[in-house]
């Protein structure tokens, strides 16, 4: 037992000494397998925040991300063609110039100043697109894309028996909000839902096409434990966003999945735990009176419309809502179209609905037209994690943090490679038109 506690102890170390490793080797010629190393820690910020002790140890993600890029330009590698590049570009430098301006208007501190924490989140925020290009560009192959699918479902397991290890260890006769903490991904039990509502989804989307029958058993085996970690996260966004998730799924896939989502609406109380239920209904007290969570949403909304009013075009500049004085000290809008209208206005909220319409025709012309089962799987499972994260995105801020959103990016860099490989008509890698190529996918 003491020898098992000891190399627990020094796994962090050797993950992090590993990073410095990839860099090299990402440098050296071989990219596709810094960004392999890289995506387990994209999600895992409680693991990432033991490297903190060791020197660069905060930024060691951001370093290994850069360098990926940096090594598949220098051996000649280049970026595929896709609209989401330039729509990013934009949205970053339009996110950049907000900040000055809320500054300017004494809504938010001067960002220059590299410890503010508008600039951190921006700078945390400007991840997100990097990670997306650093996939886009050494991700050049059919086996490529299939290897970050199954990396990403191994740090989806990984995950969930996390949360689910730490949830066992409670008791859960009855809810009680003082047993939701942040989870691996180091922020609350309503970010983590989110993330797991749309890998969930991800993964039923994409396993629609599997034949194989033993990798089909994994894939509805991630999908159950993933499906069971959101149910004891407790929240309720988490919940409607795999509803929707289903829903969308049987409307564009299987249909059986609408009857029976209209069973469980109806049935779902007799069907799912005691707390479970109790959270759900907590939507009043028993007075008949919003309960603090709804109420508190509601006043922000309150507030946030008076903002949009006064600023309705250009915003208050982005990150400055945090730094406002909202009902029970809260720094989210809890709801993350709200708050890109409050921050960024109009203009921001245009670029966003682009963006968002870019993310979901990719998937569909994807789903629709490749005739790989494997590329046909990356199209629905991103389209319904889409439906789902936008869902989610109704109750707050799920966008802008990478430990929710980031595996997904690194799957839309998969999903602009594989939209190219069909555009082109051969595919590097590609499995043969027959059975037995049916069944591997």
């Amino acid at each position: 037992m003491g020898l098992g506690l000891g190399i627990v102890h020094y796994v962090p170390l050797v993950a992090y000494l590993g990073i410095w490793v990839m860099i090299l080797v990402s440098l050296g010629g071989k990219p596709l397998w810094g960004l392999y190393y890289a995506i387990p820690f994209i999600p895992y910020r409680t693991m990432r925040n033991h490297f903190i002790g060791y020197p660069l140890g905060g930024n060691m993600l951001t370093i290994l991300v850069l360098t990926v890029i940096l090594g598949a330009l220098i051996h000649g590698k280049r970026l595929p063609k896709s609209k989401l590049y330039l729509t990013w570009f934009i949205f970053g430098i339009y996110l950049y110039a907000s900040m000055w301006m809320g500054a300017m208007l004494g809504k938010a501190p001067d960002p220059s100043s590299f410890t503010a924490l508008n600039f951190l989140q921006w700078k945390s925020y400007m991840l997100i697109p990097l990670v997306f290009v650093a996939t886009c560009l050494v991700a050049e192959d059919r086996k490529a894309v299939r290897t970050i699918i199954m990396i990403t479902a191994i740090s989806l397991f990984l995950i969930d028996r996390s949360f689910i290890m730490e949830t066992m260890s409670r008791s859960w006769g009855h809810f009680d909000e003082s047993k939701r903490d942040e989870g691996p991904l180091a922020y609350g039990s309503n970010e983590t839902a989110a993330f797991f509502a749309q890998f969930a989804m991800f993964f039923w989307g994409f396993v629609q096409f599997v034949k194989r029958r033993k990798l089909k058993l994994f894939g509805y085996g991630l999908i159950a434990l993933t499906l069971a970690a959101t149910m004891y996260t407790f929240s309720r966004g988490g919940y409607l966003a795999v509803l929707v998730g289903v829903f969308m799924l049987g409307i564009l896939k299987d249909r059986k999945l609408v009857v029976i989502l209209g069973i469980f609406l109806l049935t779902w109380q007799t069907i799912v735990p005691v707390p479970v239920r109790e959270r759900v209904m907590m939507t009043t007290d028993s007075s008949g009176q919003l309960e603090s969570s709804a109420h508190e949403r509601v006043e922000l909304w309150q507030n946030a419309e008076e903002s949009i009013i006064a600023s309705p075009i250009f915003g208050n500049g982005f990150g400055t809502f945090q730094y406002g004085q909202h009902v029970d000290d809260l720094r989210d809008t809890h709801n993350w179209y709200v708050k890109v209208l409050v921050e960024t206005g109009i203009i921001g909220l245009i670029i966003v609905l682009f963006l968002l319409q870019q993310m979901l025709s990719l998937p569909y012309r994807l789903f629709r037209k490749a005739e790989d089962p494997l590329y046909q799987g990356l199209g629905l499972g991103l389209l319904i994690a889409m439906c789902s994260c936008m869902t989610a995105n109704f109750f707050g801020d799920r966008w802008t943090l990478l430990e929710i959103t980031g595996m997904l990016w690194v799957l839309f860099g998969a999903a602009v490679r594989a939209n190219q490989f069909m555009a082109e008509g051969s595919t590097p890698e590609r499995a043969p038109a027959d059975a037995s190529a049916v069944r591997y996918a």
